[in-house]
């Protein structure tokens, strides 16, 4: 499966170049030059909180590891609530004392659950218009009590039994439920406690990225067993490459999608828009986030929901695994798949009878 996938990412990657080299005549290359441009702003989120995964791994030990015992839960589960590739991974297999385990919580838990936190639902509620809020919220929510169907799938194809996977999300199970509780009773007090996650988590990788950057020009480190800077830009430039092929195959399914978005958006009364915004979703919620102005009621919940587990599968997270463990690509896609689709399936239960595409 990995074979395949590189292979027609590989294809991609050629289509973009190609296109470039004409001119960006078919609206290719665009996409292949944007999958380079995103080292920059993929390197300043991530390079320093891969630096400082060992020593945040030291530091958390004595609180987090002893706590997570208490209740038979593998301390590697705690780098899940960070997404993936700002740190979650190296954190989950710094304190994993499974190292299957420590791969599920790095690569499944931290791609799903993690990245809801600490990005899509902060920078989700920031871009949206007020107006709007109020729809992602409630996505959000269905989408969040949908996860667990792909964690559990995520987690069975990763090799871990059942029981397992339900006991070692305990403490993921019960952040979510929390969640769930603060969304509905109090949105406003969440969106601002996810701003300040949000804005934190910038000092702290903007720190971390200073630091590494000061050891690897001077040779002098200010903070001992941080990991070297070229560690972490090596898993970036791992990521772009993939991005140079996925962004514009992402672009050709989008545009062979056009009339079979347009037959399903009537048979779920909803705007071709809003499952068009699904789609580019797989590559970046930022796209679908900017859409929302241009949805029905009725696709701005059911997005929102698609996103907790759906966002950046075919992107930055495919990319990550590839550089990291590409034998769990498999656990990664079919997890956020099966949560996106609960969710997506969940959401228009619910929302039946609300007010959909206009006539």
């Amino acid at each position: 499966m990995n074979e395949v996938l590189m292979i027609v990412m590989a294809a991609g990657a050629v289509l973009g170049g190609v296109d470039r080299l004409r001119g960006n005549k078919w609206g290719f290359g665009d996409k292949f030059e944007t999958g380079f441009m995103l080292l920059g702003s993929m390197g300043l989120s991530m390079a320093g909180m891969i630096c400082l995964a060992p020593v945040l791994a030291q530091w958390l030990g004595g609180a987090i590891v002893p706590l997570y015992r208490l209740i038979g839960v593998d301390p590697a589960m705690f780098g899940g609530l960070l997404c993936m590739d700002m740190g979650g991974y190296q954190l989950s297999k710094e304190l994993a004392a499974d190292p299957q385990i420590g791969s599920y919580a790095g690569l499944v838990v931290a791609a799903i659950f993690g990245c809801t936190i600490v990005f899509t639902i902060p920078v989700g509620m920031g871009m949206i218009p007020k107006n709007d809020r109020g729809f992602f919220a409630r996505g959000v929510m269905l989408g969040l009590a949908a996860m667990p169907a792909g964690l559990v799938v995520g987690g069975l194809m990763a090799g871990l039994p059942l029981l397992v996977i339900l006991h070692q999300n305990i403490p993921v199970f019960a952040l979510a439920l929390l969640l769930l509780i603060g969304l509905q009773l109090s949105p406003g007090r969440m969106v601002k406690g996810f701003c300040i996650l949000a804005e934190s988590l910038r000092w702290i990788v903007t720190i971390g990225l200073v630091l590494a950057a000061v050891e690897s020009m001077t040779g002098f480190g200010l903070l001992p067993g941080m990991a070297p800077i070229s560690e972490a830009m090596a898993v970036v430039t791992s990521i772009g490459v993939v991005l140079l092929g996925s962004l514009p195959m992402a672009e050709l399914l989008r545009r062979l999608l056009v009339r079979p978005f347009a037959w399903l958006g009537e048979r779920l009364d909803m705007r071709p828009q809003s499952l068009t915004g699904m789609l580019v979703g797989l590559v970046s919620p930022l796209p679908t986030l900017s859409m929302y102005r241009d949805m029905d009621d009725r696709g701005k919940v059911v997005a929102g929901a698609f996103l907790v587990s759906g966002t950046s599968m075919l992107a930055a997270h495919m990319g990550f695994v590839l550089s990291t463990e590409p034998q769990l690509l498999g656990a990664m896609i079919a997890g956020k798949l099966t949560g996106a689709v609960a969710a997506v399936l969940l959401a228009l239960c619910v929302q039946r009878g609300s007010k959909g595409a206009e006539k």
